[in-house]
């Protein structure tokens, strides 16, 4: 796309100005700051300056009251030789400095060290004149000196001003970086909300306009695919219902029928039963759909989840709940005075399904016990029981994907179906969360968490 293209080339171009500004501050920096550093070691006070002024009025007789003083203050030595090599006088030297110099005395310290002082030379009309410098304060070598205050502080000039680079390029970089994550955030939260089958809006403005503006027009495209896939599975579940109810009646006439043959009326049992299982299959397909793509109505109102469970396991107990199976219900003190806002048709079916897929999966019995607690942050509503449990594999499938259609429980050969897919979507729907924990032959327990906020 040509505005990412834009914006990425936007954002380079920004850190490499940076990059080119900051190398040109650096220069400046570093020659403004080492300029004051050579101007003051070879200023006034340099070493070829020091010679110049002092002998000027140097001679055998000595040198003037102020420039003595001007040594002195300045931690300078001098010797003033003749032109035999025989020291005239001195001012300050050390006591190693010998009092005659040979020429080839003169060649050894001209250029370098005298008794490990710097030292510098000019000659005059009568001599020679000699100022040494603090062993600390130059480094000499043949043709010129070094200041080594200034190569001591070389280095931590160096980091300092690579210290103040990393500074601010990190800044730079931090501060691009909340911006890129501002104007991306929007975008990345869309595409996530798509891949959720769900419509997502965004403002066509800024920077990303023309990936906003894309976005928007798929959404749109899924949001119009998504009515037409809902639509067509209500269409069809319309158009089956018909042919389904007359196989069941005939089916059930048939087994019904005292003159038809044992087997016969057997079979016809068996055609009604699985007629109602499909009856069953595509209203819940219907109600998943329509659910998924928000075309379901909720009708919420005020519901006592403690009276709703009630009623539900009393309706369950009086219909014929096999023997083989228990039903406990358990609810503390506090989620009994919780009256929650909820389509109390879609909740009774939810926990329907739990109960029935705790039946279907434990074909042997089991013991069923609905759980309802609250705390002051959520509702927790769970069906569990103490059967065969479910694999950490097909645990973490059923976790990871709610969507998940199929147990790969060849010992049971059990489907799923769309019972915990139609849980997930009720659950969802009245903006809660769906959590399933378990181990194999100890259970297993489906929890549904609703937030109080919602209540209000």
């Amino acid at each position: 796309m040509k505005t990412l293209g834009k914006y990425i080339s936007k954002y380079l171009a920004a850190f490499a100005g940076l990059t080119l500004l900051l190398l040109f501050i650096n220069g400046i920096v570093f020659g403004w700051t080492f300029y004051g550093i050579v101007a003051k070691d070879y200023g006034s006070l340099s070493p070829q300056s020091m010679l110049s002024r002092t002998a000027s009025g140097a001679s055998l007789k000595g040198i003037p009251q102020e420039a003595s003083e001007l040594l002195r203050n300045s931690h300078i030595w001098a010797v003033y030789l003749d032109t035999e090599g025989n020291r005239v006088w001195d001012i300050d030297a050390p006591d190693q400095i010998p009092d005659h110099f040979t020429v080839q005395d003169v060649a050894v310290f001209a250029k370098g060290y005298l008794a490990d002082y710097p030292v510098f030379i000019r000659n005059t009309e009568d001599g020679m004149l000699i100022l040494g410098y603090p062993q600390d304060s130059y480094m000499k070598l043949p043709g010129n000196y070094y200041s080594l205050r200034s190569i001591k502080a070389f280095p931590f000039f160096i980091l300092g001003i690579l210290a103040a680079d990393f500074t601010i390029l990190f800044l730079a970089y931090y501060f691009s970086k909340r911006k890129i994550l501002k104007n991306a955030r929007p975008i990345i939260t869309s595409i996530e909300t798509l891949a959720d089958s769900r419509p997502a809006s965004l403002l066509v403005r800024g920077e990303l306009s023309e990936i906003a503006d894309s976005i928007n027009k798929a959404s749109n495209i899924i949001n119009l695919q998504n009515k037409a896939r809902a639509n067509w599975i209500s269409g069809v579940s319309h158009d089956i219902r018909t042919p389904l109810s007359m196989i069941m009646g005939y089916a059930e006439r048939i087994a019904q029928k005292k003159s038809a043959e044992p087997r016969i009326r057997e079979e016809a049992e068996i055609i009604r039963r699985q007629s109602i299982k499909i009856r069953e299959l595509v209203q819940d397909l219907n109600l998943v759909s329509r659910l998924e793509y928000e075309m379901q109505p909720l009708h919420k109102e005020p519901v006592s989840l403690a009276g709703l469970l009630r009623s539900y396991t009393a309706e369950l107990l009086n219909t014929g709940f096999p023997d083989e199976y228990s039903l406990n219900i358990v609810i503390t003190p506090m989620a009994e005075t919780i009256f929650f806002p909820c389509d109390a048709r879609l909740i009774s079916r939810a926990i329907g399904n739990l109960v029935q897929n705790s039946i279907r999966h434990n074909p042997g019995g089991c013991g069923i016990t609905l759980t309802l607690g609250c705390t002051d942050k959520n509702i927790s509503l769970s069906v569990s029981d103490n059967g065969a449990g479910i694999s950490n594999e097909k645990l973490r499938e059923l976790n990871e994907k709610p969507h998940y259609m199929e147990s790969m429980d060849d010992r049971l050969d059990l489907r799923h179906g769309l019972g915990l897919i139609l849980v997930h979507q009720i659950v969802n729907a009245h903006k809660g969360t769906m959590r399933i924990e378990s181990k194999e032959q100890k259970g297993c327990e489906v929890i549904l968490d609703f937030p109080i906020r919602s209540v209000n």
